[in-house]
């Protein structure tokens, strides 16, 4: 247990000292300087301008400007600089300019996305309410919250939220502490004594700043405000955790300067050589640049984000809306999930389970309906005009489950039969009426905790009873006791509920559940078939949590509860979190629970991803790799710290997130494995060029190189992005955390396979077009000379030749493994568009006089065309061929 849990935080420098909370209430009104009649308006006002305003201060924001320098100076983005430059280097100003626009496009779209998600702390204040009661001058009066101050006496009642970290003096309520503790059921808190050696959070007399006050009404006395509360803390927590870049985001710096160091190597080696064997050096530095060139894959950039984009939308559509781009791609890398219970898991909707009577024990008969009819008399549950039912989710289940037991009641005939009726007390745990209805007379009917109830029966051994509510605790139910008794004939309505609350007989015990939902336990199965863990991480009690665990299936064929979180200690936890496949439920968490638990799963090399709905959450939310938050039961500032907001509040839309996470991995590595094998064929030229000394006119230009870099390869790498998933995503293990975006054998796929196919048979297409028309090597082949036409129209065969291949490869990038028949021919909708693009694209390149003289192209004759029609068969063919023959190998060696 941390000492953040069990004592107020320190005053900032210079303030007065807080006092202990949990010290005797005459010695902790003396600190603080106040009586039963509150502050003086005067002395309010001095500690006004002694503590600060009582609100959330917000942390300042990183500029715009730094954060916009932040995206243009990415390495990737600087390897687009580069092409920009090489681009007003070679005297292409228009094309520079291109890219430059794309640079300055990528680094908006980011960081409109990055913005979004760092206005947490800022959605705190949103949960102190605007005024509170407060007794100044020993009178009760509306404030402004944000001039409360330690010392103020305020009144909480039913409805109210709590504006300040205050302890009772007098009264008793029920207060939803669900944003700070995550436990589903309202916490009892009253006038009187602390627990020793309990949790601040725990203790039954103290209150938080921004929960609210569900029945009851007390008076309380501000200890701490401001940035001092509970709540204040938390958002210190949010502010001091650091998001790490993505695993994709740290590959693709890898790659970038990978590329950056490859493309610049070769360009000065080449350009030494092309001197050394004899070229101008005017001849030799065009090479260079244009070797560079063909080296930075300058769509790469711009092809990444978009294709996360359309990731992002498409989890957009399934119910999960992802904040930050990276983090779709993270996603495909999750091992852990760390799951809250209630509205995940469950539905948020607690029913009639099941109940208990002494003579029938759990069996159903009219029984059961007498018992559910007297549970919901005992309630205050109202009705809109609508239908709906409004009032304690525990009540309305009351009430819903007495209908579902064929004993339905109504609730105008109840309110008009009601004489008397006894609101909880949280300090008895006891709600009684006095209930009168025809033709069976007046009734005392009590429902309460099942301790409290026996301890007002008359008579009768309540063991039977206090055994059938422990089991059903067990099985995870909130268990009730209800218990009548029987008014005499114009006997008088009791005036107090210690005349109504005695002499009771038990009816029996209803057992009330939060079901899981139900496709939940196949979003696990679908979890650990996919090689990922799933812990609950929970405020609730561990039986409760277990209980739905076992469920829906998460623990199987063990399960670890660890009862109370708080007092794990740094090596329990690793051992915990270190035994292979097993999975554990944490109960009774904190917010520095949560925190700890995703620190050690990270310290273990663990992908992390953490569901929250509550205040509580917004740390660890921060902390993981991937914060879920709840979008319909979460509040703002989980979703606000949060990467990913479930519109659905559904735990199988985690799964489906991971499942189009490792799609959208895949569909990267398709898209780089097709950016990369046009290397290959773009570089071949410059080389035959330089080995040849210059004896080989150079095969293609630097503009022609930029036309496929960034016009005829960008969509169909961006339609590779939206390809589906292979056969058997969510059947292997996640990737570990240090494989690399690309690999070995993409590289040797694509520089050494497809690129060196797609090199040779556009060789064949430029060396065709040259010897048809007389050329021998050394004949000259520049303006002014017989052959410079054919040497322009060789050019246009290297250029269209190396466009069509782009189109095999991107049939054969389509799939890693698997053949193409698998996913179809004609699925990919957008990659057919793409194709039909570049190709119309690249006709007008050749065709067109005015992009003639631009790109420096001539219309290519019929068998040329003819030629180079066949080659995406042959690339996408002979790669399909490549990967039969693994997946023989692979099945032979099995």
């Amino acid at each position: 247990m941390t000492e953040a849990a069990t004592r107020p935080p320190s005053p900032a420098k210079g303030l007065p000292p807080s006092p202990d909370p949990l010290e005797p209430l005459p010695l902790l009104r003396r600190e603080l300087g106040t009586g039963p009649n509150g502050l003086s308006a005067r002395e309010a006002a001095r500690r006004l301008a002694v503590y600060g305003p009582n609100e959330v201060r917000r942390k300042a924001r990183t500029s715009l400007g730094r954060e916009l320098v932040r995206q243009l100076v990415h390495p990737l983005a600087m390897l687009l600089w580069a092409a920009a430059v090489l681009a007003f280097v070679a005297d292409i100003a228009v094309l520079g300019w291109a890219i430059i626009a794309v640079v300055i496009v990528n680094a908006a779209f980011a960081l409109l996305q990055e913005r979004q998600a760092e206005q947490a702390v800022e959605t705190l204040a949103r949960y102190l309410p605007e005024h509170a009661w407060v007794i100044r001058d020993g009178q009760p009066s509306a404030v402004e919250s944000r001039e409360l101050v330690p010392g103020d006496l305020i009144v909480l009642e039913e409805g109210a939220k709590v504006p300040a970290d205050a302890r009772l003096t007098d009264g008793g309520i029920e207060v939803d502490l669900s944003m700070l503790t995550g436990e589903s059921a309202p916490a009892e808190r009253v006038a009187g004594p602390g627990l020793a050696g309990a949790p601040l959070l725990q203790e039954p007399n103290l209150v938080f700043s921004g929960t609210t006050c569900t029945e009851g009404q007390a008076q309380a006395i501000v200890f701490a405000t401001g940035d001092h509360t509970e709540l204040g803390r938390i958002a210190a927590l949010s502010q001091r955790t650091q998001r790490d870049p993505s695993p994709l985001e740290r590959q693709v710096k890898k790659v970038a300067w990978l590329i950056a160091a490859v493309a610049v190597a070769m360009g000065a080696v080449f350009l030494v050589a092309g001197v050394a064997v004899g070229l101008p050096l005017t001849d030799s530095l065009i090479f260079a640049i244009g070797l560079l060139v063909a080296n930075v894959p300058e769509g790469l950039l711009p092809i990444i984000t978009l294709a996360l984009a359309v990731g992002v939308r498409a989890l957009a559509r399934q119910g999960a809306v992802v904040k930050r781009l990276s983090a779709v791609e993270t996603l495909g890398s999750t091992n852990v999930i760390c799951t809250d219970k209630t509205g995940t898991l469950t539905r948020n909707r607690m029913r009639l389970q099941t109940v208990w009577t002494p003579e029938h024990g759990t069996n159903i008969g009219p029984w059961a309906g007498a018992l559910a009819r007297a549970g919901a008399l005992c309630t205050t549950v109202t009705r809109d005009a609508e239908g709906h039912l409004h009032g304690d989710p525990t009540e309305i289940a009351l009430v819903e489950g007495a209908g579902a037991h064929g004993a339905p009641i109504d609730l105008d005939s109840r309110d008009g039969g009601r004489r008397a009726v006894f609101r909880f007390d949280p300090r008895l745990r006891l709600m009684s009426v006095v209930q009168e209805s025809e033709p069976d007379g007046a009734h005392v009917i009590v429902k309460g905790a099942p301790e409290a109830v026996v301890g007002a029966l008359d008579g009768g051994d309540p063991t039977a009873a206090l055994a059938a509510a422990d089991r059903l605790a067990h099985d995870g139910m909130r268990v009730l006791a209800v218990a009548v008794r029987d008014l005499p004939e114009g006997a008088a309505t009791p005036a107090r509920r210690q005349e109504a609350e005695s002499g009771l007989r038990l009816l029996g015990l209803v057992g009330l559940y939060d079901p899981p939902r139900p496709e939940v336990a196949e979003a696990v199965r679908r979890c650990h078939d996919a090689g990922v863990r799933v812990h609950i991480v929970t405020g609730d009690n561990g039986a409760t949590a277990a209980a739905v665990a076992r469920e829906v299936g998460i623990g199987v064929p063990g399960l670890t509860v660890v009862a109370q979180s708080e007092t794990v200690g740094d090596q329990e936890l690793d051992q915990l979190l270190a035994q292979g496949d097993a999975e554990v439920v944490f109960a009774r968490s904190s917010p520095e629970t949560k925190l700890h638990v995703a620190d050690t799963l990270r310290a273990h090399g663990q992908i992390v991803a953490m569901t929250g709905d509550g205040v509580n959450d917004a740390p660890a939310l921060h902390r993981a790799h991937i914060g879920v938050a709840m979008g319909r039961s979460g509040t703002d500032v989980a979703r606000e710290a949060a990467t990913m907001v479930l519109t659905d509040d559904n735990f199988a839309t985690i799964v489906a997130a991971i499942e189009s996470g490792r799609r959208v991995y895949d569909n990267v590595r398709k898209f780089i494995v097709y950016i990369f094998a046009h290397a290959t064929p773009e570089v071949v030229p410059f080389l035959v060029f330089a080995l040849s000394a210059g004896t080989i006119p150079l095969p293609l230009t630097v503009l022609q190189i930029l036309a496929i870099d960034l016009g005829t390869e960008t969509l169909p790498a961006l339609a590779l992005g939206r390809e589906r998933a292979e056969p058997g995503v969510m059947s292997r293990p996640p990737r570990p955390s240090s494989q690399g975006v690309i690999s070995r054998d993409m590289l040797i796929r694509s520089w050494g396979w497809l690129g060196t196919v797609s090199a040779a048979l556009v060789m064949t297409a430029f060396f065709y077009v040259l010897w048809r028309a007389g050329w021998h090597p050394g004949v000259p082949t520049g303006p002014g000379t017989p052959l410079h036409h054919a040497y322009v129209t060789a050019t246009t065969a290297t250029f269209a030749g190396i466009v069509t291949c782009q189109v095999g490869t991107a049939m054969a990038a389509r799939t890693d493994h698997a053949a193409l028949r698998e996913i179809g021919l004609f699925t990919n909708h957008l990659l057919l568009a793409g194709i039909a693009f570049e190709l119309v694209f690249t006709a007008a390149l050749v065709y067109a006089p005015p992009l003639q003289d631009l790109f420096g192209t001539a219309a290519l004759s019929l068998d040329v065309v003819a030629l180079i029609a066949t080659f995406p068969v042959l690339v996408w063919g002979t790669d399909e061929l490549r990967r039969w023959a693994r997946r023989t190998r692979r099945s032979t060696n099995a």
